[in-house]
């Protein structure tokens, strides 16, 4: 009986510190490269206290994960990623604003893009292409410049993207053809131009991946020549020993804000709000240049990477972030009915 009794106890013993532990940790959805989600963890971790229990997801994967769990929310917070599918996991009531204590430090130009703190901008990264130089130089072909170059028929089966249902990278590339076919014509969008664009594009691509930043590895091996993503993962690759060269569209390309939400309903609210108040501080920032993480601060204290591109450097669309939030799965509907279903 005293043994059983003494199990008993050592059950209820662990069971205790297993809740206990399970109280003091954060669940967190990243879908920014998994090096940059872990990196976030380990240094709050160290700063807190806080142990975090992470899963990187893709912005679309994390989307469609809190569409399923808003009876029955799992995680605290979703960080990372681009911020599109992040502002429409707001306005579908899926996230609530909260301001960070160090709002103030933050570039007001991408602190808070839908305004009231619905969605918290974290880092900046350019769209552009990563270019195998060596596979395009051994056939023959030039370097594209412009999206309109994308459309060679040349560039047949060489060119990757990623699947706007999937990835925020490829939901970015849609709207920002939307906002300069928009510009071409002295407007603010022209959706069906866009479309038209993605059409054209979609006979030179080579394979739709899941993850936005997937296409560039695959220029990096040279099995396609060229990658449309982040020029800041151009970058790191091109670091990494690939043989690929980052560049910026001559009409003008779109650019992301990385996303920061408290999920609604989050087990752990109080946790949420200390680790967004964290993950935007400078010293948070910082954490991301050692492990080849290259977007910009938000965080006007925090220093830039030197390797970074300037995004005053480039010229850029009139990216309205409002406007995509509103109409991001409405355009990517269309997407998937008008251009994925096409031949090729």
């Amino acid at each position: 009986m005293k043994k059983v009794i003494g199990l008993t106890l050592v059950f209820l013993f662990t069971a205790v510190l297993v809740a206990s532990a399970q109280e003091n940790a954060l669940s967190l959805y990243g879908s920014a490269e998994p090096r940059s989600i872990e990196a976030l963890a380990t240094g709050f971790e160290q700063a807190t206290g806080v142990k975090v229990n992470w899963i990187r997801l893709s912005s679309g994967e994390t989307l469609a994960r809190l569409r399923a769990e808003k009876e029955n929310p799992q995680a605290d917070v979703w960080w990372g990623g681009t911020i599109d599918p992040h502002s429409i996991a707001a306005l579908e009531g899926l996230t609530e604003s909260y301001c960070p204590s160090v709002y103030d430090e933050m570039d007001p130009r991408f602190r808070d893009p839908l305004g009231d703190c619905k969605v918290i901008g974290v880092y900046v990264g350019i769209l552009g292409f990563s270019v195998n130089q060596d596979v395009l130089n051994e056939m023959g072909l030039p370097i594209p410049t412009g999206w309109e170059d994308l459309l060679d028929p040349r560039y047949k089966g060489l060119i990757g993207i990623a699947n706007p249902n999937t990835s925020g990278t490829a939901l970015t590339t849609l709207a920002t053809q939307v906002f300069r076919k928009g510009e071409e014509k002295g407007e603010k969008i022209d959706e069906d131009a866009g479309l038209e664009y993605m059409k054209k594009l979609h006979q030179n691509i080579a394979n739709y991946t899941k993850s936005g930043v997937a296409p560039g590895i695959l220029a990096g091996r040279g099995e396609i020549a060229i990658a449309i993503i982040f020029m800041h993962d151009a970058v790191y690759h091109a670091e990494e020993g690939y043989p690929v060269t980052p560049i910026a569209p001559k009409e003008g390309t779109g650019y992301e804000i990385g996303g920061l939400n408290m999920v609604k309903g989050a087990p752990h609210p109080e946790l949420a709000k200390k680790f967004m108040d964290w993950v935007v501080s400078a010293e948070a920032q910082e954490t991301q240049a050692p492990i080849g993480a290259y977007q910009l601060p938000t965080n006007t204290k925090a220093k830039v990477p030197e390797v970074s591109i300037p995004i005053d450097s480039v010229k850029t669309v009139n990216y309205d972030f409002q406007w995509v939030a509103e109409n991001g799965v409405r355009i990517t509907d269309r997407w998937t009915r008008e251009v994925f279903t096409m031949p090729r």
